[in-house]
């Protein structure tokens, strides 16, 4: 049963992704798409030679099926093909160093805002109507509220204009250290900014989500049969009320871990970081339409293997969920 049911949702998920591939082709090459060569290539560049270029990225042939089919391998064997560039250079190395750089900071932003979001939202259910409930309330309605560009600039504003304690942009300064560890310890440097800010304008939104969910577990009936067992509060709180909802809490981090490959756009276009998020944007202005839809494509695959993932996790963590079982 189960077998099915995990067979199903895969099949589900591939034509869904085969589905969204094509709309991406379609909405770069048909509707936006033109022809990128008269953007890219030097009028004055001898016949021949733009002849070699337009054949080396496979658009000198009709768009289907020889162009899509070409898109497919591409994006289906991760080598993405070339850049729309004078050089055409080959996308994959620069996904690979980028997708580092954009892993790095908002890999450590997501596990951060999630490590101190989802406590306070715990503590602040249990401590309902109390001052720790308010002020956690007041905290997370401020932080969720502001705008990130605008956190983002005051903290770019106080701390590295201002005060200049930390660096205002980039992976490492200029001219730098080439050793390992002075390397790593100057690229940590220029990632406390943009981590910091990514958390404090993150975690309100989770502690109020975890809160508020929390509340609602705390009034069920096998909580008040809990604690009428004469169960430590913290037992009931963290093994049976917290339990209950995490089938919720898991399928929200789930969805937050494509935002950690396509990258933060503004945030990464503030702090000059060289991730996924700023090559988009500059990909789009340059008509760059490989980029961009390896891009995408990439999203499209996080976003649905997290949904499968969370799918199944329901069954898991869940008794009281039975999937693919006919009653």
């Amino acid at each position: 049963m189960f077998a099915g049911y995990v067979g199903k949702k895969i099949v589900i998920a591939l034509v869904t992704l085969l589905v969204v591939v094509t709309l991406n082709f379609m909405i770069f090459r048909v509707f936006v798409g033109g022809d990128p060569s008269q953007m890219i290539l030097d009028p004055r560049m001898p016949p021949e030679v733009r002849d070699q270029l337009l054949a080396m990225w496979g658009i000198d042939k009709p768009l289907f099926p020889d162009q899509y089919s070409l898109y497919l391998y591409n994006l289906f064997t991760w080598q993405y093909g070339l850049q729309f560039d004078q050089s055409a250079t080959p996308i994959a190395p620069e996904m690979v160093w980028r997708l580092r750089n954009t892993v790095i900071l908002l890999g450590l932003a997501t596990i951060g805002t999630i490590s101190v979001g989802i406590p306070l939202g715990m503590f602040a259910g249990a401590k309902r109507g109390k001052k720790t409930d308010v002020t956690v309330i007041g905290i997370g309605l401020l932080t969720f509220g502001v705008p990130m560009f605008f956190l983002q600039l005051i903290w770019v504003a106080i701390f590295c204009l201002w005060l200049q304690i930390l660096p205002r942009a980039g992976l490492v300064g200029l001219g730098g250290p080439q050793d390992p560890l002075s390397v790593a310890l100057d690229v940590a440097a220029h990632a406390i900014s943009p981590i910091c800010t990514l958390i404090v304008g993150g975690f309100g939104g989770w502690a109020l989500y975890t809160r508020n969910m929390m509340v609602d577990a705390l009034t069920e009936d096998f909580v008040l049969t809990a604690r009428a067992k004469g169960l430590r509060e913290r037992d009931v709180i963290t093994k049976h009320a917290f339990k209950s909802i995490l089938p919720p809490v898991v399928t929200l981090i789930a969805l937050s871990i494509p935002g950690i490959v396509t990258g933060a756009i503004i945030t990464e276009s503030i702090f000059a970081w060289p991730g996924i998020g700023q090559w988009y944007i500059s990909a789009l202005q340059q008509q760059n339409h490989p980029v961009t839809q390896a891009v995408l494509y990439n999203f499209a695959v996080l976003m649905l293997g997290a949904n499968l993932v969370a799918d199944l996790a329901y069954g898991f963590l869940d008794p009281r969920i039975k999937v693919g079982v006919r009653r």
